[in-house]
This record gives C-alpha cells, sequence and structure tokens, in this order.
C-alpha cells in the first residue's frame, strides 16, 4: 500500500510521519519542490521507524509516485505581507495546475487527498484539474472539516465531562470562518445533546454554546499566533483519512468535496459528512438541519463561490 506525500512542510511532513508511526501503508514517497528537504523528512522520519511499524521511506520526484494508492498534496505557498487572498489564491492554483496533471499521470488510480489552504477552494481546484486529467471526481477529496468537527467534538467533550470519542456532531461549510456547527444534531453516546445535559444537571446555556462555538471557530488563529502554524492535528486528520481510504472503512468524515448543488448554491466544494472508501467519496449523507443551520450553510457556500468565481474572473 503506496501512499505519496507532496509538500514536504510542517503539513507535509507531520502526516507522513504520523502515517509512518500508525503504520498507515507500506510505502511512503516524499516529493517537494526543495529535494533535500523531502530527503531529510524521509531519513528523519525512517529513524523513527524502528520504535514503531516496518515501513518502507524514500524521498523521490513525481515520478516515482507510480503505483500509488494514495496522494496527499500539501504543497503550495503561504501568504507574503501585503498580498491579498486572490493573489494567493491565484499563485497556488498556478502550482496546482502544472503539479495535479503530473500526478495523475504518474499515479492515476490514486485518491487524491488534498491538504493546501484555503482548503475548500484549492480542492475546488484540484478536482477540475484531476478530473480534465482523467481522475474520477469522486477519487479527489479535501480535510475539509475533519479537524473542525476534531475541535467540536473535543470541546463539548470537556465541557460535558465525557470522552471526546462519545459525542457525535459535525462542522459543516467551510474549513474557515463561515463554518457551521451543527448543534441540532449532536449526541452524546447516542442519547440527543439537551437530554444529556439535562440529565447530567449541565447548563447548556448561550455561555457554553458561545464558548464552545469561539473555540473551534478561533482556534486555527490562537494556535497559529503561538506557534507559526497548524500541523498536528490536521496531520491525524489526513491519517485517518487515509487509513479509511486505504483498507476501504466506509467510514464518515466531514471531507470537502465538489458538489454539484448545496442549500441552492450551484458547484460548490465545500465540507458535508461522506462516506470515505477505496474508491474515495462513495457516497454523501445529508443531515438534518433546522433552519438557522440551513441558512448558514447557505451563506457559507455563497462565501465559497464568490472567491471561486473571483478566481475564475482574474484566470
Amino acid at each position: 500500500m503506496k501512499i505519496g506525500v507532496v509538500g514536504t512542510g510542517f503539513v507535509g511532513s507531520t502526516a507522513a510521519y504520523t502515517l509512518a508511526m500508525q503504520a498507515v501503508g507500506s510505502e511512503l514517497v516524499l516529493v517537494d519542490h526543495q529535494p533535500a528537504l523531502a530527503q531529510a523528512h524521509g531519513m528523519d522520519i525512517l529513524h523513527a521507524v524502528p520504535f514503531s511499524h516496518p515501513v518502507q521511506i524514500r524521498s523521490g520526484d513525481i515520478a516515482d509516485l507510480h503505483g500509488a494508492q494514495l496522494v496527499v498534496v500539501a504543497a503550495g505557498v503561504n501568504q507574503q505581507p501585503g498580498e491579498t487572498r486572490l493573489a494567493l489564491l491565484q499563485r497556488n492554483a498556478g502550482i496546482f495546475s502544472a503539479l495535479i496533471p503530473q500526478i495523475v499521470q504518474a499515479a492515476p488510480d490514486a485518491v487524491l487527498i488534498i491538504a493546501t489552504n484555503p482548503l475548500d477552494i484549492m480542492t475546488h481546484i484540484a478536482t477540475r484539474i484531476a478530473v480534465a486529467a482523467g481522475l474520477p471526481v469522486s477519487r479527489v477529496i479535501g480535510t475539509g472539516t475533519m479537524l473542525d468537527t476534531a475541535r467540536f467534538r473535543a470541546l463539548l467533550g470537556e465541557k460535558l465531562g465525557i470522552a471526546s470519542e462519545s459525542v457525535h456532531a459535525y462542522v459543516l461549510g467551510e474549513h474557515g470562518d463561515s463554518e457551521v456547527l451543527v448543534w441540532s444534531s449532536v449526541h452524546i453516546g447516542g442519547i440527543p445533546l439537551a437530554d444529556f445535559a439535562a440529565a447530567r444537571g449541565i447548563a447548556l446555556d448561550d455561555t457554553l454554546r458561545a464558548a464552545v462555538d469561539h473555540g473551534v471557530r478561533r482556534a486555527a488563529y490562537q494556535i497559529i499566533q503561538g506557534k507559526g502554524a497548524t500541523y498536528f492535528g490536521i496531520a491525524s486528520a489526513i491519517t485517518a483519512l487515509s487509513r479509511a481510504v486505504l483498507f476501504d472503512e466506509r467510514c464518515v468524515y466531514t471531507v470537502s468535496a465538489m458538489h454539484s448543488e448545496v442549500e441552492g448554491i450551484p458547484s460548490v466544494s465545500l465540507s458535508l459528512p461522506g462516506i470515505i472508501g477505496r474508491n474515495g467519496l462513495t457516497g454523501t449523507l445529508k443531515p438534518v438541519l433546522n433552519a438557522a443551520e440551513h441558512a448558514a450553510l447557505q451563506t457559507s457556500a455563497s462565501v465559497i463561490l464568490q472567491h471561486i468565481q473571483a478566481m475564475d474572473a482574474a484566470a
């Protein structure tokens, strides 16, 4: 089970390390536009293998992805001082235009996991390019709101005094400021949130909801302010998603994918609960939302579409 990681910055290298330590895949190939960086990360991870599971690790170029069943794409550039979001998008779109066709040519049977920000727009761009190169649309998925959903579950678990694994909750829409925390369908061990809170004597009030919402929505900003980047959480999400693909687990994750329509907004890429298996996204679930959540998801879809349209107009 061969996995490629293209782009070995903070996210790509941490994802490669996590994949190796959790024995997801039997061979890892690291690719970067700075070959020495990919080689150094490969050597460093290889030296950790004796303490974990046997995995073959090497660096190489795009051609070395031949036969890969999965390719993680974490390549891209960071925003420069004074640079607009649109200019950043155009630069990353240029990188993807050159990179994605080469990846598809080298690994035509692979599922692509997109981890480059801004996530939903880059997933949309990658899907367009990959489909034009002959890849089915179902085999291009972005990490989406998997990390946001994990934050939601973790913070709710802290507030409720329950393991986050027993908290079932979704964050939908944009991986960004307009994301939608779906409070109406939160369950704790199969029990609706309101019933669980009442039984445990927990005040499920606006203060608690606001604290959790702020913690989820602003987490990345706080982490970036403190250490410059987020990479542990997203690397774990990439690893879980990779495991679901390679072992055909049929897990449900809130991944970003191109949808023909969401809440009346056409042709947009954003996160909904998706069934993930060997062929990528094998099905999309439509969660039950209340009126406010429907409206918020529509707004989130509109935000993403506006950026896509602005980028297309500037191309």
